[in-house]
């Protein structure tokens, strides 16, 4: 345990990997488990029944593992689990889950958090994303793989972002965003497709056409989200090289609940 600081308290229960690194005057609980190459800045507090992955950098100041801010909880043994590559940096808050969902808040691999973000309670969060500053997730929020969030982002609860979408600045979503898409506005409104973003991961120009038919039937063509979701699954046959994109458009349309829309 030589690269823990001597002023850090490190309870005597917790597991960490002895390549792990821990700041001056942080503290790290019983129930914390952290992978190799981890290493963890001053000023920290890490708690709860806590798992952390191999190489994230935890910048200081972070509070991990706290419990959630929900009236109903009542000291249930929730999870935090976080996996591995992800930097978060200053002044973030992951809590744990709830018992009101599976109990767990899940953060993937690869990610990019950056100051002042907020994870609340069973919030469930994919691999290579981007929080830009003070982005502000409300409890049960899913993201999935490689959405982009903008500085001041906040995100109502349940709400859905589907993958390789974005927000701009200050973006307030009370509704599912749909793969793809870019947002703005209070309350987000859709103004685009990621199609920078898609260029960037190596998308072909025969697939990003195939996202412009589908930006076109969701929100050109002035059909309703059922005709849009009939329009969008009969792409795959005619344009077969976006079939995977189709299948992830339809996968998460499908679980768009009435009550909460897609930003439109």
């Amino acid at each position: 345990m030589s690269n823990v600081h001597p002023t850090a308290i490190v309870s005597p229960g917790a597991e960490l990997d002895s390549s792990v690194t821990v700041g001056p005057y942080t503290v790290i609980g019983p129930h914390v488990r952290i992978g190799a190459g981890t290493t963890v800045g001053p000023h920290c507090v890490i708690e709860g029944h806590t798992t952390i992955g191999q190489d994230n950098r935890i910048f200081q100041f972070n509070s991990l593992g706290a419990i959630p801010q929900d009236k109903k909880y009542a000291g249930e043994p929730c999870e935090l689990v976080i996996g591995d590559r992800n930097t978060i940096r200053e002044f973030c808050t992951f809590n744990i889950g709830s018992p009101g969902d599976a109990g767990v808040t899940r953060v993937g691999n690869d990610n990019w958090i950056m100051a002042y973000v907020h994870l609340a309670h069973d919030c469930v969060v994919g691999n290579h994303v981007i929080f830009a500053n003070n982005s502000q997730l409300a409890g049960h929020v899913h993201v999935e793989d490689w959405v982009i969030l903008g500085g001041f982002t906040v995100v109502h609860q349940f709400v859905r972002l589907g993958a390789h979408s974005m927000s701009a600045m200050c973006s307030l979503l009370f509704a599912d965003l749909p793969p793809f898409v870019m947002c703005q506005g209070q309350p987000a409104a859709a103004r685009s497709m990621n199609f920078e973003g898609l260029r960037r991961r190596g998308w072909t120009p025969e697939r990003i056409s195939g996202i412009k038919a589908i930006h076109k039937a969701l929100y050109r063509d002035d059909l309703t989200l059922e005709q849009a979701k009939e329009r969008i699954a009969l792409m795959a046959a005619e344009r077969p090289e976006t079939a995977p994109d189709v299948a992830m458009m339809n996968t998460f349309l499908a679980g768009v609940s009435a009550q909460r829309g897609i930003v439109r």
